[in-house]
């Protein structure tokens, strides 16, 4: 892949836009989604997203003003983002799986008053936001204390004029884990879009007008919004999406009835649905499956290209880059590997010092590339160690082989990633720890049917080694007091941990053993 010229937006630029265009260029009647709830055209979309735009005015939501949006994938999604952004304020989605204290931290952060959530959650979230002066907005049917999306939406007039935003004004944020701490708000501009959608969409994947896209993971995450709403409505493609919890059956069922032709994905559901009985006839009308979130094992690649014909285009993206900088290309794929660098994108890797490394090289990964993120909101010395000139410091140990083939090593912290999602070991080791059989506990990332899992290694009080009905009350206490995906698929029980002259536990020795 040769570099190209960086992507340049109008100076006056709105993302919502990519909806304008696909009605001039005459596809107002063309399917731009397809929902559990229902199907949009272009030309209903963009009436949708204009009734939201001007819902949330309505609502006094003001220029760069923020709303938040714990929405599932639907129609509701496309339509709240777009419209907010439309209006020229900031649509701020966050996942309807995440903890009560993170939604009180993305609201006191955000200084969001409006929230627009599936009604589900309002419940909960009312809850959690108790004390603060919202307005909450139900999507997929009422619920108590909220406006209904659907007959506001009604009342609305179906024409907004796009905001006369600048390409370097705020557009949205995504809320990423990082390393440590609280969720750090990334703040991405309206021409962002752009530039993920003409260097990787359109040079890497060649996304065209007649493709149906469909990704597993969900749009509240970059690789999701990404691969289900920006890629296909740049092209004029249609999207699928599909609400709920991506298990193997749901998604093979999609793929029966709505038959894509792109599919993203992450490897541990590659590796799930390489093992389900009679699935190949789901994969008939796919002609490219990309894999990101996590590295994809050689062992999961071939498995699923034996079993369905296809081989995974795998690639390294980042919430702060907004998508995938370093790729594979398709038939071109080089197993076990990130390929190279996206046109658009430049990487080096640095030594401890910062020192840039030439030729074959491992060290710590670094990217620049015009979509990457503005700043962190309220993080000043994060950005500031993090985003050093047009360079960001990706936080990932690479390897770089003498033909300029990118392969991931691991993390350069102890965080984990899992199915895609930032994963933090001590949260789930201050869960299990208040077990009353706990003594002590270590957590740490392990290979498990050549997939990332999280194993803890638990010290008994009564010393018994074994004992499988407690580990899976040490699974439901995390799940009851994390996010629902934050448990350890692996749990062992140890005399003792490994630990340093100050007590705390040494993790890389547990790393050592935990695919064992």
């Amino acid at each position: 892949m040769s570099a190209v010229n960086t992507v340049v937006a109008p100076e006056r630029f709105n993302a919502s836009l990519l909806l304008d265009r696909n009605i001039e260029q005459g596809r107002a009647g063309k399917a731009a989604v397809h929902a559990v709830d229902r199907s949009l055209t272009y030309g209903e979309l963009l009436a949708q997203a204009s009734r939201a735009g001007n819902l949330l005015r309505a609502l006094g939501v003001t220029r760069e003003e923020r709303v938040l949006l714990v929405l599932d994938d639907t129609t509701a999604f496309p339509v709240v983002f777009l419209g907010a952004m439309r209006l020229g304020a900031v649509p701020v989605p966050v996942s309807p799986l995440d903890k009560a204290d993170n939604f009180r931290h993305f609201v006191d952060d955000s200084y969001a008053r409006v929230v627009v959530a599936d009604a589900g959650c309002v419940p909960m979230l009312r809850d959690a936001l108790d004390g603060r002066e919202l307005t909450f907005v139900s999507a997929r049917g009422p619920a108590e204390g909220a406006m209904d999306l659907e007959a506001e939406l009604a009342e609305q007039h179906d024409e907004l004029a796009p905001a006369p935003t600048h390409r370097d004004d705020m557009a949205f944020w995504l809320y990423s884990s990082g390393s440590t701490g609280r969720p750090k708000g990334v703040v991405h501009l309206h021409h962002d879009i752009e530039v993920t959608c003409e260097t990787y969409a359109r040079q890497v994947l060649g996304v065209r007008e007649d493709d149906v896209t469909f990704s597993t993971t969900k749009l509240q995450h970059a690789y999701g919004l990404g691969n289900n709403l920006t890629f296909p409505f740049h092209f004029g493609a249609t999207a699928v999406l599909n609400a709920g919890p991506p298990k193997p059956d749901a998604i093979l069922s999609v793929l029966r009835s709505r038959r894509p032709t792109i599919f993203f994905s992450v490897p541990a559901l590659y590796g799930a649905l390489s093992r389900v009985a009679d699935a190949e006839d789901a994969f008939a009308s796919v002609r490219m499956c990309v894999s990101a979130a996590e590295a994809l094992s050689p062992t999961i690649f071939d498995r699923f290209a034996d079993r369905f014909g296809l081989e995974i285009v795998d690639g390294i993206g980042s919430t702060e880059m907004l998508h995938i900088f370093c790729s594979n290309v398709p038939g071109a794929v080089v197993r076990g590997s990130t390929g190279r660098p996206v046109p658009g994108y430049e990487l080096r890797i640095v030594d401890e010092d910062g020192r840039a490394l030439d030729g074959e090289a491992v060290g710590h990964l670094e990217v620049r590339g015009d979509s990457c993120a503005a700043f962190y909101w309220h993080q000043h010395e994060k950005t500031k160690a993090s985003m050093k000139g047009d360079w960001f410091t990706t936080g990932d140990r690479y390897r770089r082989t003498a033909d300029g083939v990118y392969i991931y090593e691991g993390r350069v912290d102890d965080m984990l990633k899992i199915g895609g999602l930032w994963v933090s070991p001590v949260d789930m080791e201050n869960a299990i720890m208040e077990h009353p059989l706990v003594e002590g506990v270590g957590v740490v990332g392990a290979t498990v049917d050549d997939v990332n899992r999280v194993a803890a290694y638990v010290i008994r009080r009564d010393g018994d080694p074994t004992d499988n009905e407690l580990a899976e009350e040490l699974r439901a206490l995390c799940k009851e007091r994390l996010r629902r995906y934050e448990y350890p698929h692996v749990v062992r029980f140890v005399a003792d941990l490994p630990r340093t002259v100050n007590g705390k536990v040494q993790r890389f020795r547990l790393r050592e053993t935990a695919g064992a």
